[in-house]
């Protein structure tokens, strides 16, 4: 092997600490990126290699060249321009309650956080991409790229530019439908399949970093599925083809051409790191947002959570399959159907719910006043309920909005929920036990337990004093094992304690 065919590898131990999303500040000037794909060739499982001809054995999966899937692709790309009126100091919102809140910081950050500091209000201009999804000019892009502005035009692959119209926004998903009125029909991308898409494919992405039109990239599938605490219908692909700040809302396309994600998201600080929403998600929206403007999405009424292994060995389940229900919202279509506090939602109208992160798009994707059959495991026995999916308010998210004791060996300082105790902690609670205190390296603090959550439940057993409490302590056949369930702020959650023997 010569040395233009030798593979370097440098590995870095970078740790995100803040996600963006692709969009740009159009401004930008001056700033040139160049990616460089060179040419490599790889071992497969059961190959070997005479040393002393130090030969390679190619593998037939890796594309030779993607010139011709470019060169057939980019003329359905666009570049999108956007003016927005900002305001000095203009931050988007908190990311509070997520998972992911520390390490990627705002994912809801917008593209014009950068702007200089001037006085008052001022108009900015910005940057992102998009995909032709039909001849007669619709694109699909990102909400976040177009969302409150003031003029949009988009740019085709010819350079012929048009003033595009906001069709619909989707801020829950982060997609927006633009149109424009060209002369002619247009070149359109193909939908495919995101569901197909395996970890270690081949993808190519095509937009308009740091304002460069249509920028081919390369790279694979690098997983599927991700969480990165963007919202209730988290489901990302990370790839690892290049991606930076103006390929917002452009195509991340599969070999045979297809659209299988829109890039949205990066973490500036990684390498290789960026997400694309899977169009699995876009394709059922695009209608409502070309007719309606807007989403209107299946509802519920339920808290749900993840099933961890602790959760599991504590409600007594041998796997950790399915969406464990932590509350039931009043008048809602999961209480009315017969859902209850602590089943497990392991299927949904015939299709499997491997975990809390499954539910919530299966459920936004059923039109309003469908009845679907749901499979839940109560007890340990699977039970069979059907429900009327009721429609999700525009303000709530699926989760819906429900409405002094010694520390022990458990390290818990309980009080009875009285006014008084309800309005040091600024409690909106009427009912339960509150934590007053928790003792640090307890097993509470352990738990992840904090003063002012509040215990609704002991062992499935509701209690409503600091009395009911300890009832239900003396009432436990395991002393060294509790289920809690705990309501903090607006959401309820159950949380399983254990004594390390």
């Amino acid at each position: 092997m010569d040395t233009q065919e030798k593979a370097k590898l440098s590995i870095k131990n970078v740790r995100p600490r803040k996600l963006l999303l692709a969009g740009i500040p159009f401004f930008v000037a001056g700033a040139l990126v160049a990616t460089a794909i060179n040419g490599t060739t790889t071992l497969r499982a059961g190959d070997t290699v005479a040393p002393e001809h130090n030969q390679v054995i190619e593998s037939p999966s890796i594309p030779l060249s993607f010139a011709e899937l470019a060169e057939q692709l980019s003329p359905t790309v666009v570049n999108v321009k956007v003016t927005k009126v900002m305001q000095t100091g203009f931050q988007g919102p908190e990311m509070h309650g997520t998972p992911f809140g520390d390490q990627f910081g705002n994912f809801f950050e917008r593209f014009f956080e950068q702007l200089p500091q001037t006085p008052r209000s001022h108009p900015s201009q910005g940057a992102g991409s998009g995909v032709i999804i039909s001849e007669d000019g619709y694109i699909l892009s990102n909400n976040h790229v177009v969302e409150g502005a003031t003029e949009v035009s988009v740019t085709l692959s010819n350079q012929q530019e048009y003033p595009a119209e906001v069709v619909g926004l989707d801020p829950k998903t982060d997609l927006a439908v633009l149109q424009i009125k060209a002369p002619k029909d247009l070149p359109k991308a193909s939908l495919g399949n995101s569901e197909n898409l395996k970890v270690g494919d081949w993808v190519v992405a095509i937009g308009n970093p740091f304002g460069l039109n249509h920028t081919v990239t390369s790279g694979i599938v690098s997983a599927k599925g991700r969480v990165i605490g963007a919202g209730p219908y988290d489901d990302f692909i990370q790839t690892d083809a290049s991606i930076n700040p103006g390929n917002s809302g452009g195509p991340l396309f599969n070999m045979k051409g297809e659209v299988v994600g829109i890039n949205t998201a990066i973490i500036p600080q990684g390498q290789g790191i960026g997400f694309a929403i899977p169009v699995n998600t876009a394709k059922p929206l695009i209608p409502q947002l070309v007719e309606h403007g807007e989403v209107t999405r299946g509802y519920l009424g339920v808290n749900i959570q993840t099933i961890t292994p602790e959760l599991a060995k504590a409600l007594e389940v041998a796997e950790q399959n399915g969406a464990l229900v932590a509350d039931v919202i009043a008048d809602s279509p999961a209480q009315k159907a017969g859902i209850e506090r602590g089943d497990i939602i392991i299927n949904y109208n015939g299709q499997e719910i491997k975990d809390s992160h499954d539910l919530p798009a299966k459920v936004a994707a059923t039109p309003v006043g469908e009845e679907v059959e749901l499979t839940v495991l109560r007890d340990g026995k699977e039970k069979q309920l059907l429900l009327s999916v009721g429609e999700l308010a525009a303000d709530d998210s699926f989760h819906g909005k429900p409405d002094s004791a010694s520390k022990g060996k458990w390290g818990l300082q309980l009080h009875d929920l009285d006014e008084n105790v309800a309005k040091q902690l600024r409690l909106d609670v009427q009912e339960g036990v509150a934590i007053v205190g928790v003792e640090p390296g307890s097993a509470a603090s352990e738990a992840g337990l904090r003063k002012g959550d509040v215990i609704i439940e002991v062992n499935r057993q509701v209690v409503d004093s600091v009395s009911a409490v300890k009832k239900q302590l003396g009432d436990a056949q395991d002393k060294d094992k509790l289920l809690l369930l705990v309501q903090r702020e607006n959401n309820k959650f159950y949380v399983p304690l254990e004594m390390e023997g």
